[in-house]
């Protein structure tokens, strides 16, 4: 390996925590900015929000890259303050504040045809002034340079691609373990199960099961481990770099073990919550409708109250449900039902507990008053998608969640920090497994007598895929230890989200382009992890939505 050249002085952590007090100011302006236009009385007003949507996103893009820099300084200080801060970690810190204070001050890709530039929001001479800042125009000139990216790619050849950081030793045990299960059981077979459109085994559900993957954070007294949101965030990283249908696994049961544990009854918790956190029971989400999407307001499936014969009384379910993950193989659904349709909005909608029996291909849906099939998708298999009918399907009455009516949306908002914030982590996890495939055929492939990796278009790539996973890994952390230490973090969560998504795309396309024509043919793994990338800007809240959400909260702040 070559030498290490002498690494720029941009890299001192005081020129970092001067250009984060610089890039924070830049922030603070561009909200102030676009207040003026859509909060001119002070409160927001949405038709304004809509006529400057453009610019209200690209304040988000900036905020959640303050918040990136802000968690990757915070890493890098941390492990300085261990004598940990070796000089992967120096390279990363270097390389992500000097191209994200660069994108800064001179545009965002908010996708891949749209960006925020600061005439946008009327940011041009504070533009300038973040670019004359001494601590940022060292950073702009050196950070991300040539030296830095030759660099840390010969330290990802080595293997290094810099310390997690994960708070303690047991999340650092735990991280080992699973990441053991996957090299060993889920990562051989994934592509597979792809290719096959198979369901994921039902003995690697067990084996999960066994590693306590499915009772994380639910509490021991009903059976699980009691662990905290930073945990299920390594814990869905981690299996997510295997494959991202076996780190999904793990949020259908986090999605329905915060329901019942904020919202359910004493009974509710005490029947469900143990074979969930076991195992025994394969919860699924059922909230989206064909017509409305992100719209949950609009949302038309019904439950009537009725009296059978017997006197017995249940909750008469009608209607449709769309983009059901893992439906068939489900033993209960979180319901999101319309049960006062005298309500308009959010109001009339509740949450029950179905359960259901457990189909399979051939009978998916083996209930009465149910009925529904496949949709076929480009990726994020595994479980399997689908489409579901309700006709008189009945819940009985005490399945409502917690007991009351019309709390349904509430109840579902309670959840949506936590399901982000894991969202993040599986695209965290790609991004990984993206970067780390990327990166073993650039060491292999050779052309014109010499590795990929030797031509500097290919090593710049994977260094900043690299960097680019450590921000979003750090940024997924901090929304992680906010959840953890009880305060409200919707914004943080949806930043992570924001970023982890667009960084697992981001990897996945580069990855494949790295194996040039073989990246296009489906035997090779980085096909799919293309086709799994692309669902995680859109589900769990799409990205246009999180960037609304973090806009209006940022802009609720500024009054």
């Amino acid at each position: 390996m070559a030498a290490i050249p002498e690494l720029p002085a941009a890299l001192f952590l005081s020129d970092c925590r001067a250009a984060l007090l610089a890039a924070g100011q830049y922030m603070a302006m561009a909200r102030h900015r676009l207040g003026r236009r859509v909060a001119p009385q002070g409160c927001i007003d949405a038709a304004l929000l809509t006529t400057h949507q453009h610019a209200a996103h690209g304040l988000a893009w900036i905020a959640t890259y303050v918040a990136a820099l802000r968690a990757l300084l915070e890493w890098a200080e941390t492990l300085e303050g261990q004598g940990a801060l070796s000089l992967p970690e120096r390279l990363i810190l270097s390389a992500g504040f000097g191209e994200y204070l660069a994108q800064l001050a001179g545009g965002i890709a908010m996708s891949q045809g749209e960006f925020v530039r600061p005439v946008d929001l009327d940011l041009g001479p504070e533009a300038d002034m973040l670019r004359a800042n001494p601590a940022c125009a060292r950073l702009l000139a050196g950070g991300n340079g040539p030296a830095v990216r030759d660099a840390l790619a010969a330290s990802l050849a080595d293997g290094h691609f810099g310390d997690p950081r994960h708070d303690d030793e047991m999340l650092s045990v735990m991280a080992g373990q699973l990441r053991r299960f996957v090299t060993d059981r889920v990562a051989p077979d994934a592509h597979g199960w792809h290719r096959d459109n198979a369901y994921i085994p039902l003995e690697i559900i067990h084996e999960m099961a066994e590693l306590g993957v499915f009772g994380l954070t639910i509490p021991e007294e009903w059976g699980g481990s009691g662990l905290g949101k930073l945990a299920m965030c390594i814990a869905s990283e981690e299996l997510s770099r295997g494959y991202i249908g076996v780190g999904s696994l793990g949020t259908r049961s986090e999605i329905a073990g915060e329901l019942i544990r904020l919202a359910g009854t004493d009974a509710q918790r005490s029947r469900y919550l143990p074979p969930i956190a076991s195992g025994e029971l394969l919860p699924t989400a059922v909230f989206t409708e064909p017509d409305t999407g992100s719209d949950l307001a609009s949302l038309r499936t019904r439950a009537e109250l009725v009296t059978k014969p017997d006197g017995s009384r249940v909750w008469r379910v009608t209607g449709n449900k769309t983009w059901i993950t893992h439906a068939a193989r489900a033993d209960i659904m979180t319901l999101l039902v319309r049960t006062d349709p005298a309500q308009e909005g959010y109001k009339g909608l509740s949450m029950l507990l179905a359960e259901k029996p457990r189909g399979d291909d051939a009978s998916p849906f083996p209930a009465d008053g149910m009925s529904g099939g496949e949709i076929e998708v480009l990726g994020y298999r595994g479980m399997k998608e689908f489409e579901i009918s309700f006709d008189g399907f009945e819940v009985p009455e005490e399945n409502l969640l917690g007991g009351v009516p019309g709390q349904g949306f509430k109840q579902l908002m309670e959840t949506f920090e936590s399901a982000r914030i894991q969202t993040a982590a599986r695209a965290v996890g790609v991004a990984q497994d993206a970067l780390e495939e990327g990166l073993r055929y650039a060491l292999d492939r050779r052309q014109f007598g010499q590795p990929l990796i030797s031509f500097p278009r290919v090593s710049g790539k994977l260094a900043w895929m690299a960097v680019e996973t450590m921000m979003a890994r750090q940024l997924s952390y901090a929304a992680a230890r906010a959840k953890d230490g009880n305060k409200r973090c919707d914004i943080e969560a949806g930043m992570a989200k924001l970023l982890a998504a667009r960084v697992a795309w981001s990897n996945a396309d580069n990855a494949l382009q790295i194996h040039g024509g073989n990246g296009f043919a489906l035997e090779y793994r980085i096909s799919r992890l293309l086709c799994d990338a692309r669902i995680l800007s859109i589900f769990e809240g799409a990205a246009e939505i999180q960037a609304q959400v973090i806009a209006r909260g940022l802009l609720a702040g500024e009054k």
